[in-house]
């Protein structure tokens, strides 16, 4: 087996990284002029293409007003039409949200949305999160507290909050003792396990990722888990935050991730696809439940920032969202699971490096490892995933590599998440040149 070759020395970076320049639809042009098919809208972000002319329009209307009414002066139309649109796709009693600029902000709300829901409840002793190994929420201390991806925690480490870890949920990588059909009830009764041991009393949420993304690369929930995990929730008065900052806004096939598990949490985190990168948006929605006690005890959230409900950020995502749900774009992006799964599948035949192939709806990831009748993966020292990275972006390819996610150290996985509305043939590009890409590192690492 021949040594791979040195990387850069950051594990975020493809190197020189060249200037862009202009996007449009399913292409991203650098300002040498090389083109790009984006195969994972950047980090899951960008759901319906670049360069929308209905959503710049939206945008620069708004700006010719006014850009921004801060959220204690005044309230917006923009603000209020997206309101609406949110509560319609989330229906329910997800009817109250708190706009931010990004899912870190998000998160870090919906942790505050628990915190200060105890207190409206006098419940002061509920101050704890359980969260899972193999998760990522994001990069506001908070938010990195309750993630459980290694080597983006470990500088911080000293500074972030004490929290319960559970085991992931992966019904291909199944905790001890269980199998993948029992996967969901064995995670389940870890939750339960741990809540007795230090008192129901202590917590105020579980969070998770409904399908995990940046740290596990689309993982969904085991079947039948997140039934169990609401009602041990709710056993013991322990709220449930829906991470769904990647996997919601209509990326998993359903607009609210959970929606296809036939769950309600009672907090919910959304962003990358609620503006589809046009500009910054974030979401946490919470419940009547939630909002009942804040709103009674203490009149509204005490959480927000200068540019909560920003105006022309509310406007794009109005824009987007009437979009989405116009061309039936979530509805395209269920029926098509099945035929992306499948495309990836026929693209990737006869590469014995291929573990699994899973994810919902335009959330799609393909494990690597070396062995598959072990699934052990490959050693860390070769980060096969940010040199399929490289490779895919020399050919032309923008997609989404996740490292460490066996262990958070070991794991090598490519994730696809094409825009909403890419085309049939842009589809076969992207699977194309990411299969393509996966071949020629395997051969010129000598690992495949």
């Amino acid at each position: 087996m021949s040594a791979a070759a040195p990387l850069p020395p950051s594990i975020h970076s493809i190197g020189s990284l060249p200037k862009v320049a202009w996007a449009k639809g399913s292409y991203v042009y650098d300002a040498a002029g090389k083109q790009y098919i984006d195969g994972s809208g950047g980090p899951a972000v960008y759901c319906i293409g670049h360069g929308n002319p209905e959503v710049n329009q939206a945008i620069k209307a708004q700006l010719d007003r006014v850009a921004h009414g801060y959220r204690y002066n005044f309230t917006s139309d923009a603000l209020e039409e997206l309101t609406e649109i949110i509560r319609a796709r989330c229906g329910g009693t997800l009817q109250h949200m708190v706009y931010v600029t990004g899912g870190s902000e998000a998160v870090e709300s919906c942790l505050k949305l628990a915190l200060q829901y105890h207190a409206a409840c006098g419940e002061m002793s509920r101050r704890r999160f359980i969260a899972r190994e193999r998760s990522w929420h994001g990069n506001t201390l908070g938010a990195l507290s309750v993630s459980g991806f290694l080597e983006r925690k470990k500088a911080f480490e000293g500074s972030l909050l004490d929290v319960s870890r559970l085991s992931p949920a992966n019904v291909y990588r199944p905790v001890a003792g269980a199998t993948a059909e029992t996967a969901g009830e064995a995670c389940a009764q870890e939750l339960e396990s741990e809540i007795l041991r230090l008192g129901p009393e202590k917590f105020a949420a579980f969070i998770f990722e409904p399908v995990v993304g940046a740290a596990g690369g689309c993982v969904p929930a085991p079947p039948g888990y997140a039934k169990r995990v609401r009602e041990v929730c709710d056993k013991y008065g322990v709220l449930m935050i829906s991470d769904e900052v990647m996997s919601g806004a209509g990326r998993c096939g359903s607009w609210r991730a959970l929606e296809a598990d036939g769950v309600e949490p009672d907090i919910m985190a959304v962003a990358k696809g609620l503006a589809a990168g046009y500009l910054p948006l974030g979401a946490a929605i919470y419940s009547n439940k939630v909002a009942d006690a804040i709103h009674g005890a203490h009149g509204a959230p005490m959480t927000g920032h200068t540019f909560t409900g920003h105006t022309a950020c509310c406007a794009a995502g109005a824009a987007v969202q009437k979009i989405v749900a116009r061309e039936k774009l979530v509805e395209r992006v269920r029926d098509n699971e099945v035929v992306l799964k499948a495309m990836i599948t026929e693209a990737m035949q006869g590469v014995e490096a291929v573990g699994d192939i899973r994810g919902r709806g335009y959330f799609i990831a393909t494990e690597l490892v070396a062995n598959r009748n072990t699934r052990v993966p490959f050693p860390a020292e070769h980060k096969l995933y940010m040199r399929i990275r490289q490779q895919a972006f020399d050919n032309g390819l923008i997609c989404y590599p996740v490292g460490g996610n066996v262990d958070g150290v070991n794991g090598d996985a490519v994730i696809l998440a094409p825009p909403y509305n890419a085309t049939s043939a842009e589809l076969d590009e992207i699977v194309s040149k990411m299969a393509k890409s996966v071949r020629q590192v395997l051969a010129a690492t000598g690992v495949g």
